[in-house]
């Protein structure tokens, strides 16, 4: 089984690019600092490892519009190893986490608190539709008060199917 869990922050905004052709795939990269837990009990010896993500499909797309640098993520996927050739002909052997799963660890507000001074830089737009106190209707659909369950729900269907379906406001 190949299966992997991370929890971190982002190091700098995703990069995303969209492959050719008739049904443009996104394909979001981004790079997440895990804390790495101190099992010797040395002190305060706190390092991270950084560890390559890679996200296609809505999940880029998701992670090209709400994530930023300093956002804490849950991440579960598998991992993938290869190899190319540079440009100086030497071999490079990468590793990546596929992402099948992304989620806010935290909310917008609490990521402040923390300490890290990156911050999340996304900004809610303004409602257009009715608030039924479960959430706020947008053009594009719904966004919950809890942005875990929002990230895991748009990411599985359209922002509308996800608003109307689960009932968060009447729809438009």
């Amino acid at each position: 089984m190949n299966k992997v869990i991370l929890m971190g922050r982002l190091t700098r905004d995703p990069e995303v690019r969209y492959s050719q052709g008739e049904n443009a795939l996104a394909i979001a990269r981004y790079t997440l600092a895990v804390d790495r837990r101190n099992t010797r009990g040395s002190g305060d010896d706190n390092t991270a490892d950084f560890i390559n993500c890679v996200a296609f499909g809505r999940s880029g797309e998701f992670a090209e519009k709400y994530f930023r640098k300093g956002t804490k993520l849950v991440v579960t996927g598998r991992i993938q190893t290869g190899s190319y050739t540079n440009k100086d002909g030497v071999k490079v052997y990468t590793t990546e986490v596929v992402v099948e799963d992304q989620e806010f660890a935290e909310s917008k507000g609490s990521s402040n608190d923390s300490g890290f001074s990156g911050g999340n830089s996304y900004q809610r737009p303004e409602p257009s539709g009715a608030d039924t106190g479960r959430g706020v209707c947008f053009d594009k659909g719904c966004i919950r008060r809890n942005p875990a369950t929002f990230a895991r729900s748009t990411v599985e269907g359209s922002f509308e199917q996800t608003c109307r379906a689960v009932g968060w406001c009447s729809g438009q």
